[in-house]
């Protein structure tokens, strides 16, 4: 898991030439070095995706395709705490909406936003397989199942100190 400093790390043109070079030539490349530029920089700058195209001699529209079609690739900072709450239907079935909301009221910002002081992004996660303990929601990579509105807002207040 990346540290605070690590989340909001600048675009590297070096340390990307680093990743790029670490998989030159290995098929199916592209998966791999999404994960380590977002492993390294907390995110997928823009400004990587001509130079990754031009590194594996595919089109811009190619390596954007795939950094959009998965939603786990970020390409804005997330704060330093990510809530991520299940919105499969055993979740939504079993109060899921009502935790969505609870979230949005405690951070003050929708789904799929940071909050101003970068201390938390919300957002949807499509299934964390704990459907017979929903709702479930992770923060910080940890998961919660069997959720109440103030169960989950004392997790979250918890990991925003």
């Amino acid at each position: 898991m990346l540290d605070s400093a690590q989340r909001a790390a600048p675009f590297d043109r070096e340390r990307l030439d680093e990743i790029l070079d670490a998989h030159k030539g290995r098929p199916g490349a592209l998966l791999p070095i999404l994960h380590d530029i977002q492993g390294e920089f907390g995110m997928v700058d823009d400004a990587a995706v001509p130079v990754i195209a031009e590194a594996l001699n595919l089109s811009r529209a190619d390596v954007h395709g795939v950094l959009t079609f998965y939603h786990d690739f970020r390409r804005q900072p997330a704060g330093r705490t990510v809530v991520k709450i299940c919105a499969a239907e055993a979740c939504q079935a079993a109060g899921g909406r009502g935790l969505q909301a609870a979230a949005e009221r405690l951070l003050g910002v929708p789904m799929n936003a940071t909050t101003g002081d970068g201390a938390a992004t919300l957002e949807p996660v499509y299934c964390l397989g704990l459907c017979s303990v929903a709702p479930a929601a992770m923060v910080d990579g940890r998961i919660h199942g069997r959720l109440t509105e103030a169960r989950l807002t004392a997790i979250i207040e918890e990991a925003i100190r």
